[in-house]
């Protein structure tokens, strides 16, 4: 919190927030984060999921944050939920105004995994994040009374308090991380985490529960991330890339790796 933070307005009421930590000075490591800031009822932006495919798609397809930024008309994106590396498509229900993309996978008799158990939707402005109502609850988001839909997870913070994560690789070491979160004042915050650099450690979840309980995130939940995690600002250089992917194995902003789909700010 007493970092000094860099900040630029990139659309009405939507502002873009980057601090690039050195010396150790969070988690005793290096970290590189940036943050898209607006309100829920800010009524000059739009909000809403892109997906590099579209309905009736014979061929599933993969493409660059960026690129689904253009085909938004955006102003400002961040990577969605996670995808199948070899098939393409997503890996869980993506809903984009009211037509469904792709559904859940599981695997009957087996408790949902847990980037089943949760998920984002969208009513016009109003933003929110769900959860299953238990590890079994197989269909539940079909259920979701919203045109725009996107499963993903672990659900990292419920009303306020951080939600048990298992043990695993996955959740305990670090990793580039993408999240978004609902704030105590009504603000959607898009937030990652560069990581797999000496420059950018990247968090474990427990770490990125932390960071986003101290930005006083009320609901988060993680989104793809690895090489994945990619932050877009219309008009930056780069593409507009503006943090560092990292499957070029470089921190530049060079490595973006094509997904799925996205989470978008457009002005209205």
């Amino acid at each position: 919190m007493k970092a000094t933070w860099n900040f630029l307005d990139v659309a009405p009421g939507v502002t873009w927030k980057h601090v690039h930590l050195k010396d150790k000075e969070l988690f005793q490591s290096n970290q590189n984060i940036n943050v898209l800031d607006t309100k829920l009822k800010n009524r000059r932006v739009v909000f809403g999921l892109v997906s590099a495919d579209t309905p009736g798609d014979s061929m599933r397809k993969l493409v660059q944050t960026s690129t689904l930024t253009k085909k938004a008309g955006a102003v400002a994106a961040v990577n969605g939920t996670f995808f199948n590396v070899k098939q393409a498509g997503s890996e869980d229900l993506i809903k984009i105004d009211g037509k469904v993309l792709d559904t859940t996978t599981y695997s009957a008799d087996k408790p949902l995994i847990e980037h089943k158990q949760a998920a984002l939707t969208i009513r016009k402005r109003k933003v929110s994040i769900e959860r299953a109502p238990d590890e079994r609850a197989y269909g539940w988001d079909q259920k979701l009374n919203a045109p725009n839909v996107m499963v993903t997870g672990p659900l990292l913070l419920w009303e306020g308090r951080p939600v048990p994560l298992k043990k695993n690789a996955f959740n305990d070491n670090r990793h580039p991380r993408t999240a978004a979160c609902i704030t105590r004042e009504k603000h959607l915050l898009l937030v990652t985490v560069d990581g797999r650099n000496a420059q950018a450690a990247g968090m474990s979840l427990p770490e990125l529960t932390y960071l986003l309980k101290q930005f006083r995130c009320e609901r988060a939940v993680n989104l793809d991330g690895g090489g994945s995690t990619t932050m877009v600002i219309t008009g930056q250089p780069h593409e507009g890339v503006v943090n560092m992917p990292s499957d070029n194995k470089v921190f530049d902003h060079l490595g973006e790796r094509a997904v799925s789909n996205a989470i978008f700010i457009r002005k209205k």
